[in-house]
C-alpha cells in the first residue's frame, strides 16, 4: 500500500514563510553575502530549519523571490475585494514598486540562481499580466478605467517607473504612478 503523504504542520508552513519574508528581505537590503545562519536567527528559527526548507543558498533565493511574487500578485485579487477597481489598481502599482525595488536590491543574489541553472523569472511574466488584467478588466466593468490599455502596456509603464526609484526618489514615483492612473482613466 502506498505511503499517504504527511500533511506539513502549520507550526513549519509558518516557519517557511517567515524564512522567505526575511530572507527576501534581506537578500534586497544586502545583497548575496548574507550569511544563511543570520536569516534563520532573525527570522526566530534554527539553521536546520532553514536548511530543511532550503538545501542551497539558490534554492532559498529563488523561493524568496518567487514568494514575493506571488503575494504582490495575489494582491490584486485582495485589493478588488475590498476598493473599487481604480483604486485597487492604484494601491497594487504602489506594491509592485515595493516589489520591483526589492527585485532590483536582490538582483545579484537573483544572478547566482541563474547562474545555478535555475530560472527564478519563469513564471514572473504570466502572474504579473494576469494581476494586472485582473485589475483593468474591473476597471472597465465598472466604468472606471479605459478598455484600449493592456495589461503589457501597464507592466511596460509599470517597469519604467519602477526603474525610476532605483535612479530617482519614491516621490518621483508616485507622481509617476498618479500620471498613469491619470492616463489609465476612462473619461
Amino acid at each position: 500500500m502506498p505511503a499517504t503523504p504527511r500533511r506539513t504542520r502549520s507550526d513549519a508552513l509558518q516557519n517557511r514563510e517567515r524564512l522567505l519574508e526575511v530572507a527576501a528581505q534581506v537578500f534586497a537590503q544586502q545583497g548575496l553575502d548574507t550569511a544563511p545562519a543570520a536569516i534563520a536567527k532573525q527570522a526566530g528559527v534554527g539553521v536546520g530549519t532553514l536548511y530543511r526548507h532550503f538545501p542551497t543558498r539558490e534554492a532559498l533565493i529563488d523561493a524568496a523571490y518567487r514568494h514575493r511574487l506571488t503575494r504582490v500578485c495575489e494582491e490584486a485579487a485582495d485589493l478588488l475585494t475590498r476598493h473599487p477597481a481604480a483604486e485597487a489598481t492604484r494601491m497594487w502599482m504602489e506594491h509592485f514598486i515595493d516589489y520591483a525595488t526589492a527585485k532590483s536590491g536582490m538582483s545579484e543574489a537573483l544572478n547566482a540562481v541563474i547562474a545555478s541553472g535555475v530560472d527564478p523569472y519563469a513564471d514572473s511574466r504570466a502572474l504579473l499580466t494576469d494581476a494586472v488584467a485582473a485589475l483593468l478588466d474591473a476597471g472597465v466593468r465598472d466604468g472606471s478605467l479605459r478598455r484600449d490599455v493592456t495589461s503589457d502596456d501597464v507592466l511596460l509603464l509599470m517597469g519604467g517607473i519602477a526603474y525610476s526609484v532605483r535612479h530617482g526618489t519614491a516621490e518621483q514615483a508616485r507622481r509617476l504612478v498618479d500620471l498613469l492612473m491619470d492616463a489609465l482613466t476612462a473619461r
